[in-house]
């Protein structure tokens, strides 16, 4: 029984593919085990004691949600560079509970963001924009396409 092998077929397997054209909790979740995996993060002494933002009840349950913000946010500024933490503390901020009153919206911890980006820093992912905020590196950049290749190659 012959197999599908025309050249067609054979380069959509091998194409290469950006962090655009792969989902994106699939590319946080293997970008966030790449990172576990590497040793080359330090997690913050305060990483299981606190909340992501003020307007939460309780702290994150699961135990490697640092590695998976750091994913989110090195996707973020894969998407749209030039973020500084105000404007990260506005896209992960959510629903102030006020309980009978009306909910508003509330930003999120700028301490949680602004260690995610020291430790993105620190491992070459990310540099400061000479406009303001932040940037990936032309190094930070080959290994987010490096892993959505790997994902969108497993289809």
């Amino acid at each position: 029984m012959a197999t599908d092998t025309t050249p067609s077929t054979q380069a959509t397997q091998n194409k290469p593919h950006s962090v655009r054209d792969v989902s994106a909790d699939k590319f946080i979740e293997a970008y966030a085990r790449h990172l576990k995996r590497s040793g080359r993060i330090n997690v913050p002494k305060w990483a299981d004691i606190v909340k992501t933002g003020a307007y939460k009840e309780q702290g994150p349950t699961n135990p490697d949600w640092y590695y998976i913000r750091l994913a989110s946010v090195a996707r973020r500024l894969y998407l749209k560079g030039g973020l500084g933490v105000g404007l990260l503390r506005r896209i992960y901020g959510g629903r102030q509970n006020n309980g009978s009153k009306p909910s508003h919206a509330a930003i999120a911890s700028g301490a949680v963001l602004r260690s995610t980006l020291k430790q993105l820093e620190a491992i070459k992912v990310v540099e400061k924009d000479p406009k303001g905020g932040r940037r990936l590196t032309h190094t930070g950049q080959r290994d987010l396409d490096r892993i959505a290749s790997h994902i969108g190659n497993r289809r």
